[in-house]
Protein backbone atom coordinates (compact mmCIF):
# COMPACT_ATOMS: atom_id res chain seq x y z
CA UNK A 1 0.00 0.00 0.00
CA UNK A 2 1.27 3.57 -0.98
CA UNK A 3 1.84 5.90 1.75
CA UNK A 4 -1.36 8.27 -0.31
CA UNK A 5 -3.78 4.95 1.19
CA UNK A 6 -5.91 5.50 4.22
CA UNK A 7 -6.97 3.26 6.35
CA UNK A 8 -9.95 2.69 8.97
CA UNK A 9 -10.37 0.38 11.93
CA UNK A 10 -13.71 0.12 13.66
CA UNK A 11 -13.17 -0.83 17.16
CA UNK A 12 -10.76 0.50 19.29
CA UNK A 13 -9.97 -2.44 21.45
CA UNK A 14 -7.20 -4.88 21.15
CA UNK A 15 -7.52 -6.28 18.26
CA UNK A 16 -7.68 -2.79 16.56
CA UNK A 17 -4.82 -1.07 18.21
CA UNK A 18 -2.76 -4.31 17.68
CA UNK A 19 -3.97 -3.85 13.96
CA UNK A 20 -2.81 -0.46 13.74
CA UNK A 21 0.38 -0.76 16.26
CA UNK A 22 1.38 -3.73 13.60
CA UNK A 23 0.59 -1.07 10.42
CA UNK A 24 2.75 0.97 12.01
CA UNK A 25 5.54 -1.55 12.82
CA UNK A 26 5.87 -2.72 9.25
CA UNK A 27 6.64 0.21 7.63
CA UNK A 28 2.99 1.77 6.58
CA UNK A 29 2.64 5.54 6.80
CA UNK A 30 -0.19 6.43 5.51
CA UNK A 31 -3.70 7.13 6.77
CA UNK A 32 -4.56 5.30 10.17
CA UNK A 33 -7.92 6.37 11.69
CA UNK A 34 -8.87 3.91 14.73
CA UNK A 35 -12.08 4.40 15.73
CA UNK A 36 -14.13 3.49 18.87
CA UNK A 37 -17.37 3.57 20.60
CA UNK A 38 -16.28 3.53 24.01
CA UNK A 39 -14.28 6.65 25.66
CA UNK A 40 -11.44 4.95 27.13
CA UNK A 41 -8.12 4.66 24.69
CA UNK A 42 -7.60 0.60 23.63
CA UNK A 43 -7.38 -1.51 26.97
CA UNK A 44 -6.88 -5.01 27.74
CA UNK A 45 -10.00 -7.21 29.34
CA UNK A 46 -8.53 -9.89 31.41
CA UNK A 47 -7.38 -7.67 34.11
CA UNK A 48 -11.17 -6.58 34.22
CA UNK A 49 -12.17 -9.71 36.00
CA UNK A 50 -9.02 -10.30 37.44
CA UNK A 51 -6.46 -8.44 39.10
CA UNK A 52 -8.09 -5.12 38.34
CA UNK A 53 -11.05 -5.92 39.71
CA UNK A 54 -9.44 -7.02 43.15
CA UNK A 55 -8.14 -3.44 43.46
CA UNK A 56 -4.66 -5.19 43.09
CA UNK A 57 -3.20 -3.61 39.55
CA UNK A 58 -2.81 -0.16 38.81
CA UNK A 59 -5.32 1.03 36.14
CA UNK A 60 -2.60 2.31 33.73
CA UNK A 61 -2.14 -1.83 33.42
CA UNK A 62 -5.14 -2.69 31.30
CA UNK A 63 -4.11 -0.15 28.73
CA UNK A 64 -2.55 -1.43 25.66
CA UNK A 65 -0.41 1.54 25.08
CA UNK A 66 0.02 4.85 26.76
CA UNK A 67 -2.60 7.71 25.87
CA UNK A 68 0.19 9.45 24.27
CA UNK A 69 1.64 6.65 21.58
CA UNK A 70 -1.69 6.88 19.76
CA UNK A 71 -0.47 10.63 18.64
CA UNK A 72 3.20 10.12 18.90
CA UNK A 73 2.72 7.50 15.70
CA UNK A 74 0.50 9.62 13.93
CA UNK A 75 -2.72 7.22 14.69
CA UNK A 76 -6.48 9.21 14.73
CA UNK A 77 -7.27 7.90 17.78
CA UNK A 78 -11.39 8.50 17.61
CA UNK A 79 -12.53 7.88 20.88
CA UNK A 80 -16.93 8.04 21.60
CA UNK A 81 -17.67 7.79 18.06
CA UNK A 82 -19.81 5.18 16.58
CA UNK A 83 -19.59 3.79 12.93
CA UNK A 84 -23.30 3.91 11.96
CA UNK A 85 -22.45 1.94 8.17
CA UNK A 86 -20.13 0.69 6.06
CA UNK A 87 -20.53 0.92 2.20
CA UNK A 88 -18.37 -1.67 0.46
CA UNK A 89 -19.12 0.04 -2.70
CA UNK A 90 -18.80 3.21 -2.00
CA UNK A 91 -15.57 2.43 0.49
CA UNK A 92 -16.70 4.90 2.75
CA UNK A 93 -17.69 4.42 6.89
CA UNK A 94 -20.52 6.92 8.12
CA UNK A 95 -20.23 8.24 11.54
CA UNK A 96 -22.76 9.27 13.93
CA UNK A 97 -21.69 12.97 14.06
CA UNK A 98 -22.82 12.67 10.35
CA UNK A 99 -19.20 12.65 8.63
CA UNK A 100 -18.17 10.27 6.58
CA UNK A 101 -14.59 8.30 6.10
CA UNK A 102 -13.19 7.37 2.90
CA UNK A 103 -10.85 4.27 2.90
CA UNK A 104 -8.73 2.18 0.51
CA UNK A 105 -9.09 -0.86 3.10
CA UNK A 106 -11.11 -1.28 6.46
CA UNK A 107 -10.51 -3.87 9.44
CA UNK A 108 -13.80 -4.62 11.55
CA UNK A 109 -13.10 -5.01 15.20
CA UNK A 110 -16.21 -4.47 17.21
CA UNK A 111 -15.79 -7.44 19.36
CA UNK A 112 -19.04 -8.25 21.38
CA UNK A 113 -21.31 -6.97 24.13
CA UNK A 114 -22.21 -9.05 27.42
CA UNK A 115 -25.18 -10.96 27.27
CA UNK A 116 -28.42 -9.59 28.66
CA UNK A 117 -31.48 -11.37 30.12
CA UNK A 118 -35.02 -10.25 29.32
CA UNK A 119 -36.62 -12.02 32.70
CA UNK A 120 -38.53 -9.54 35.24
CA UNK A 121 -36.26 -7.31 36.90
CA UNK A 122 -33.04 -7.86 34.48
CA UNK A 123 -33.16 -3.47 34.79
CA UNK A 124 -33.29 -3.04 38.10
CA UNK A 125 -30.39 -1.22 39.66
CA UNK A 126 -27.69 -3.64 41.19
CA UNK A 127 -28.15 -5.65 38.39
CA UNK A 128 -25.00 -5.90 36.80
CA UNK A 129 -22.74 -6.99 33.81
CA UNK A 130 -18.92 -7.22 32.98
CA UNK A 131 -17.49 -6.55 30.11
CA UNK A 132 -15.73 -3.24 29.86
CA UNK A 133 -13.50 -0.71 32.21
CA UNK A 134 -16.31 1.26 33.49
CA UNK A 135 -18.37 -2.19 33.96
CA UNK A 136 -15.50 -3.42 35.98
CA UNK A 137 -14.79 -0.18 38.58
CA UNK A 138 -18.37 0.21 39.13
CA UNK A 139 -18.08 -3.54 40.52
CA UNK A 140 -15.11 -3.41 42.20
CA UNK A 141 -16.81 -0.10 44.40
CA UNK A 142 -19.16 -2.44 45.53
CA UNK A 143 -17.34 -5.62 46.11
CA UNK A 144 -14.13 -4.04 48.07
CA UNK A 145 -15.25 -3.57 51.46
CA UNK A 146 -16.47 -7.34 51.73
CA UNK A 147 -19.83 -7.62 53.37
CA UNK A 148 -21.68 -8.27 49.92
CA UNK A 149 -24.16 -11.06 48.99
CA UNK A 150 -23.28 -11.88 45.67
CA UNK A 151 -25.67 -13.72 42.84
CA UNK A 152 -24.13 -14.70 39.95
CA UNK A 153 -26.49 -15.70 37.16
CA UNK A 154 -24.30 -17.59 34.76
CA UNK A 155 -21.40 -20.00 35.78
CA UNK A 156 -18.51 -19.14 32.57
CA UNK A 157 -15.28 -17.57 32.63
CA UNK A 158 -16.42 -14.54 33.65
CA UNK A 159 -18.85 -15.51 36.19
CA UNK A 160 -16.29 -17.95 37.76
CA UNK A 161 -13.68 -14.75 37.77
CA UNK A 162 -15.80 -12.40 39.11
CA UNK A 163 -16.74 -15.49 41.90
CA UNK A 164 -13.06 -15.79 42.83
CA UNK A 165 -12.60 -12.11 43.06
CA UNK A 166 -15.62 -11.48 45.24
CA UNK A 167 -14.90 -14.22 47.57
CA UNK A 168 -11.41 -13.02 48.06
CA UNK A 169 -12.21 -9.31 48.83
CA UNK A 170 -14.55 -11.00 51.48
CA UNK A 171 -17.80 -11.32 50.01
CA UNK A 172 -20.76 -14.07 50.37
CA UNK A 173 -21.09 -15.43 46.52
CA UNK A 174 -23.77 -18.06 45.14
CA UNK A 175 -23.50 -19.04 41.70
CA UNK A 176 -26.89 -20.34 39.98
CA UNK A 177 -26.15 -22.24 37.04
CA UNK A 178 -28.44 -23.66 34.18
CA UNK A 179 -26.76 -26.58 33.47
CA UNK A 180 -25.43 -29.62 35.80
CA UNK A 181 -21.57 -28.50 35.47
CA UNK A 182 -19.54 -25.06 35.64
CA UNK A 183 -17.57 -24.44 32.39
CA UNK A 184 -18.49 -28.37 30.86
CA UNK A 185 -18.91 -26.51 27.43
CA UNK A 186 -15.38 -25.56 27.54
CA UNK A 187 -13.89 -28.43 29.69
CA UNK A 188 -16.23 -31.22 29.70
CA UNK A 189 -17.81 -32.49 32.71
CA UNK A 190 -14.95 -33.71 34.86
CA UNK A 191 -12.46 -30.82 34.58
CA UNK A 192 -15.47 -28.39 34.58
CA UNK A 193 -16.41 -30.27 38.50
CA UNK A 194 -12.83 -29.64 39.54
CA UNK A 195 -13.19 -26.20 38.86
CA UNK A 196 -16.60 -26.46 40.75
CA UNK A 197 -15.09 -28.09 43.98
CA UNK A 198 -12.68 -25.41 43.75
CA UNK A 199 -15.45 -22.86 44.40
CA UNK A 200 -17.13 -24.85 46.96
CA UNK A 201 -14.30 -25.10 48.93
CA UNK A 202 -13.68 -21.39 49.14
CA UNK A 203 -17.08 -20.75 50.41
CA UNK A 204 -19.22 -20.78 47.52
CA UNK A 205 -22.68 -21.32 47.07
CA UNK A 206 -22.84 -23.05 43.85
CA UNK A 207 -26.38 -24.63 42.60
CA UNK A 208 -26.60 -26.06 39.29
CA UNK A 209 -29.45 -27.07 36.96
CA UNK A 210 -31.51 -24.28 38.09
CA UNK A 211 -34.00 -22.13 36.08
CA UNK A 212 -33.69 -18.31 36.95
CA UNK A 213 -37.14 -16.97 36.45
CA UNK A 214 -36.79 -13.04 38.06
CA UNK A 215 -34.65 -10.84 40.16
CA UNK A 216 -36.42 -8.90 42.92
CA UNK A 217 -36.43 -5.80 44.03
CA UNK A 218 -37.79 -3.03 45.92
CA UNK A 219 -37.44 1.09 45.17
CA UNK A 220 -35.89 0.21 42.13
CA UNK A 221 -33.07 -1.61 43.26
CA UNK A 222 -32.54 -5.70 43.48
CA UNK A 223 -33.12 -7.53 46.63
CA UNK A 224 -33.27 -11.05 45.19
CA UNK A 225 -32.72 -14.07 42.73
CA UNK A 226 -35.64 -16.47 42.39
CA UNK A 227 -35.71 -19.69 40.83
CA UNK A 228 -38.59 -21.54 39.30
CA UNK A 229 -39.29 -23.16 42.08
CA UNK A 230 -39.72 -20.60 43.97
CA UNK A 231 -36.68 -20.19 46.31
CA UNK A 232 -35.72 -16.76 46.74
CA UNK A 233 -31.64 -16.24 46.86
CA UNK A 234 -31.02 -12.73 48.96
CA UNK A 235 -28.76 -10.16 46.74
CA UNK A 236 -27.15 -7.00 47.70
CA UNK A 237 -25.64 -7.39 43.64
CA UNK A 238 -26.20 -9.53 41.31
CA UNK A 239 -23.97 -10.25 37.99
CA UNK A 240 -25.61 -11.64 34.84
CA UNK A 241 -22.34 -13.75 33.19
CA UNK A 242 -24.66 -15.70 30.47
CA UNK A 243 -21.53 -14.92 28.10
CA UNK A 244 -21.18 -12.28 25.09
CA UNK A 245 -22.84 -11.36 21.57
CA UNK A 246 -20.61 -10.45 18.64
CA UNK A 247 -21.48 -7.46 17.09
CA UNK A 248 -22.05 -8.00 13.85
CA UNK A 249 -24.36 -5.37 12.93
CA UNK A 250 -22.40 -2.94 10.62
CA UNK A 251 -20.42 -6.39 9.04
CA UNK A 252 -24.60 -7.22 8.29
CA UNK A 253 -25.55 -4.27 7.13
CA UNK A 254 -22.74 -3.71 4.41
CA UNK A 255 -23.96 -7.51 3.02
CA UNK A 256 -21.16 -9.74 4.43
CA UNK A 257 -21.34 -13.42 4.68
CA UNK A 258 -22.23 -13.62 8.45
CA UNK A 259 -22.33 -17.72 10.84
CA UNK A 260 -21.58 -17.39 14.27
CA UNK A 261 -19.31 -14.17 13.05
CA UNK A 262 -18.21 -12.49 10.11
CA UNK A 263 -17.02 -15.26 8.02
CA UNK A 264 -13.15 -14.71 6.63
CA UNK A 265 -10.59 -16.60 4.77
CA UNK A 266 -7.21 -17.69 6.65
CA UNK A 267 -5.69 -14.01 5.77
CA UNK A 268 -8.86 -12.43 7.76
CA UNK A 269 -10.38 -11.66 4.40
CA UNK A 270 -13.96 -11.07 4.06
CA UNK A 271 -16.17 -11.76 0.97
CA UNK A 272 -16.56 -8.05 0.72
CA UNK A 273 -13.79 -5.85 -1.27
CA UNK A 274 -11.29 -4.59 0.76
CA UNK A 275 -12.58 -5.52 3.99
CA UNK A 276 -11.15 -7.46 6.53
CA UNK A 277 -11.94 -8.35 10.20
CA UNK A 278 -10.82 -9.63 13.61
CA UNK A 279 -11.07 -10.32 17.20
CA UNK A 280 -14.72 -11.41 18.81
CA UNK A 281 -16.50 -11.33 15.17
CA UNK A 282 -14.39 -12.73 13.34
CA UNK A 283 -15.07 -16.75 12.45
CA UNK A 284 -11.91 -17.04 10.07
CA UNK A 285 -10.81 -20.21 8.33
CA UNK A 286 -7.88 -22.11 10.66
CA UNK A 287 -5.59 -24.08 8.40
CA UNK A 288 -4.52 -26.34 11.15
CA UNK A 289 -8.12 -27.34 12.14
CA UNK A 290 -9.40 -27.19 8.51
CA UNK A 291 -12.74 -25.07 9.46
CA UNK A 292 -14.14 -21.89 10.96
CA UNK A 293 -13.74 -20.76 14.47
CA UNK A 294 -14.62 -17.43 16.22
CA UNK A 295 -12.58 -16.73 19.49
CA UNK A 296 -13.57 -14.03 22.31
CA UNK A 297 -10.45 -14.32 23.80
CA UNK A 298 -7.92 -12.23 24.47
CA UNK A 299 -4.92 -13.99 22.67
CA UNK A 300 -7.05 -13.84 18.97
CA UNK A 301 -7.91 -10.39 19.29
CA UNK A 302 -4.31 -9.82 20.11
CA UNK A 303 -2.51 -11.54 17.37
CA UNK A 304 -5.35 -11.61 15.30
CA UNK A 305 -5.54 -7.60 14.53
CA UNK A 306 -1.80 -7.91 13.42
CA UNK A 307 -2.24 -10.44 11.41
CA UNK A 308 -5.25 -8.87 9.50
CA UNK A 309 -2.46 -5.62 9.60
CA UNK A 310 0.08 -7.73 7.40
CA UNK A 311 -3.16 -8.83 5.18
CA UNK A 312 -4.34 -5.46 4.66
CA UNK A 313 -0.69 -4.30 3.51
CA UNK A 314 -0.53 -7.22 0.80
CA UNK A 315 1.49 -9.68 3.05
CA UNK A 316 0.92 -13.39 2.55
CA UNK A 317 -0.58 -14.40 5.60
CA UNK A 318 -2.19 -17.36 6.76
CA UNK A 319 -3.47 -16.61 10.25
CA UNK A 320 -2.58 -20.40 12.57
CA UNK A 321 -2.43 -19.16 15.81
CA UNK A 322 -3.84 -21.76 18.56
CA UNK A 323 -6.69 -20.59 20.23
CA UNK A 324 -5.33 -19.69 23.79
CA UNK A 325 -6.77 -18.74 27.01
CA UNK A 326 -5.68 -18.37 30.76
CA UNK A 327 -7.57 -17.87 34.28
CA UNK A 328 -6.41 -17.04 37.74
CA UNK A 329 -9.12 -18.25 40.42
CA UNK A 330 -8.15 -18.79 43.87
CA UNK A 331 -4.86 -20.35 43.98
CA UNK A 332 -5.30 -21.92 40.65
CA UNK A 333 -3.87 -21.13 37.39
CA UNK A 334 -4.28 -22.50 34.41
CA UNK A 335 -3.56 -21.35 31.14
CA UNK A 336 -5.53 -23.55 27.74
CA UNK A 337 -4.44 -24.27 23.92
CA UNK A 338 -6.30 -25.97 21.52
CA UNK A 339 -9.61 -26.39 19.33
CA UNK A 340 -12.29 -26.78 21.38
CA UNK A 341 -14.74 -28.03 18.26
CA UNK A 342 -12.63 -30.81 17.98
CA UNK A 343 -12.66 -32.12 22.04
CA UNK A 344 -15.54 -33.00 21.46
CA UNK A 345 -16.13 -37.12 22.51
CA UNK A 346 -12.11 -36.69 23.10
CA UNK A 347 -10.32 -38.91 25.70
CA UNK A 348 -8.55 -36.97 28.40
CA UNK A 349 -4.82 -37.87 28.97
CA UNK A 350 -3.61 -36.47 32.56
CA UNK A 351 0.29 -35.94 33.34
CA UNK A 352 1.06 -35.00 36.78
CA UNK A 353 -1.10 -34.60 40.08
CA UNK A 354 -4.70 -34.26 38.67
CA UNK A 355 -5.90 -34.79 42.42
CA UNK A 356 -3.25 -31.72 43.70
CA UNK A 357 -4.73 -29.98 40.48
CA UNK A 358 -0.73 -29.45 39.32
CA UNK A 359 -1.26 -31.29 35.99
CA UNK A 360 -1.76 -31.14 32.38
CA UNK A 361 -4.61 -32.61 30.61
CA UNK A 362 -4.78 -33.23 26.86
CA UNK A 363 -7.67 -33.94 24.71
CA UNK A 364 -6.61 -36.64 22.21
CA UNK A 365 -9.08 -37.46 19.27
CA UNK A 366 -7.99 -40.07 16.70
CA UNK A 367 -4.86 -40.20 18.21
CA UNK A 368 -3.88 -36.91 17.99
CA UNK A 369 -3.53 -34.01 20.62
CA UNK A 370 -6.36 -31.36 19.45
CA UNK A 371 -6.41 -29.15 22.98
CA UNK A 372 -3.69 -29.15 26.04
CA UNK A 373 -4.41 -27.49 29.72
CA UNK A 374 -1.47 -26.77 32.66
CA UNK A 375 -3.18 -26.37 35.68
CA UNK A 376 -0.15 -25.18 38.19
CA UNK A 377 2.05 -26.07 36.23
CA UNK A 378 4.46 -23.75 34.64
CA UNK A 379 6.51 -22.85 30.99
CA UNK A 380 5.47 -25.57 29.26
CA UNK A 381 2.51 -24.08 27.11
CA UNK A 382 4.85 -23.75 24.00
CA UNK A 383 6.03 -26.88 24.61
CA UNK A 384 1.61 -28.03 24.76
CA UNK A 385 0.55 -25.99 21.43
CA UNK A 386 3.94 -27.74 20.00
CA UNK A 387 2.53 -30.83 20.16
CA UNK A 388 -0.74 -29.58 18.73
CA UNK A 389 1.05 -27.95 16.07
CA UNK A 390 2.94 -31.43 14.95
CA UNK A 391 -0.17 -33.07 15.03
CA UNK A 392 1.63 -36.74 15.19
CA UNK A 393 -0.36 -39.76 16.77
CA UNK A 394 0.50 -40.14 20.39
CA UNK A 395 0.71 -43.33 22.70
CA UNK A 396 -1.07 -41.92 25.50
CA UNK A 397 1.32 -43.74 27.64
CA UNK A 398 3.90 -41.77 26.66
CA UNK A 399 1.97 -38.67 26.43
CA UNK A 400 1.02 -39.05 30.23
CA UNK A 401 4.53 -39.91 31.33
CA UNK A 402 6.21 -37.36 32.87
CA UNK A 403 9.52 -38.28 32.28
CA UNK A 404 9.45 -37.83 28.30
CA UNK A 405 9.71 -34.56 27.57
CA UNK A 406 7.02 -32.49 25.44
CA UNK A 407 9.28 -31.95 22.30
CA UNK A 408 9.84 -35.23 21.51
CA UNK A 409 6.17 -36.45 21.13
Amino acid sequence: MSSASNFVIVGAGLAGASAARTLREEGFDGGVRLIGAETHHPYIRPPLSKEYLAGTAERDSVFVEPSGWYREHDIDLRLGTVVTALDPSAQRVDLDSGDSIAYDAVLLATGSTARRLTIPGAELHGVRTLRTLDDSEALHAELEGGGRRVVLIGSGWIGMEVAATARTLGNEVTILERDPVPLANALGDELGGMFAELHVEHGVELRTSVVVTEITGEGGRATGVRLDDGELFAADLVLVGVGAVPNLDLARGAGAAIGSGVLTDAALRTDLANVWAAGDIAEAYHPLAGMRLRSEHWANALHGGAAAARSMLGQLESYDDIPYFYTDQYDLGMEYSGFGPLTRDAEIVYRGDRDGREFIAFWVADGRVVAGMNVNVWDVNEAVQGVIRRGHRVDPLRLADAGIPLEEL
